[in-house]
């Protein structure tokens, strides 16, 4: 199977995902995260670092469970070209799940 290229968009929402997940996971380490949500390490490393643009769904949604992030928060972050601020609020999608 021959898979096309990543748009600049993807990989740029990739890179965004990775920023919310390191963010998230503050000072746990990499390793606590990923055996809690099941995956890998080198899962989770790549899609921190954005190597991994387009991660599947199972994945994000296992990661985001164990960081405490709701999916809806984690794609309207993630889908805005602004990124760090919130909707309406001011508040990134961490900040509007803790208050």
């Amino acid at each position: 199977m021959v898979r096309l290229p990543l748009t600049p968009a993807e990989v740029a929402r990739g890179q965004r995902l990775g920023a919310l997940l390191r963010r998230a996971r503050g000072e746990r380490s990499m390793l606590e995260i990923a055996l809690d949500a099941r995956v890998s390490p080198e899962t989770l490393r790549k899609i921190e670092s954005g190597r991994v643009a387009t991660p599947a769904f199972p994945t994000i949604a296992a990661i985001a469970d164990t960081l405490g992030l709701s999916l809806d928060a984690v794609w309207a972050e993630i889908s805005r070209p602004d990124y760090g601020i919130g909707p309406a609020t001011g508040h990134s999608a961490r900040e509007q799940l803790t208050a």
